[in-house]
């Protein structure tokens, strides 16, 4: 029997991030109630058939595309610190986002 959907994605985004799919729901395995363990970060994967944010991402890459760049998402909300980044994972790790990103 094949893995679930979102077992696979589990495993995917560990091996991104280095860490290992954490095989226990929530706190229950004694290492973190997050989806990944991991020694310094805290990984919760989602996986749906549809989110609403990425419709707002496929628009933006549509465009970038035109430009030859790469799309990016910030998402800000008002009277809030700080923003979110919303990127592809292979553009991820494109040389020319990391050169932008060291300034």
């Amino acid at each position: 029997m094949p893995d679930k959907f979102w077992k696979v994605h589990e495993r995917k985004i560990s091996k991104f991030f280095g860490g290992q799919r954490n095989p226990l729901s929530g706190s229950r395995s004694g290492h973190t109630a997050g989806d990944v363990i991991h020694p310094t970060l805290y990984v919760e994967v989602k996986s749906r058939k549809k989110f609403a944010v990425l419709e707002l991402w496929k628009d933006t890459q549509e465009k970038a595309k035109k430009e030859g760049k790469i799309p990016i998402v910030a998402l800000c909300e008002k009277n809030k610190k700080g923003f979110w980044i919303l990127i592809k994972d292979e553009d991820y790790f494109k040389k020319e986002l990391w050169n932008i990103a060291r300034r």
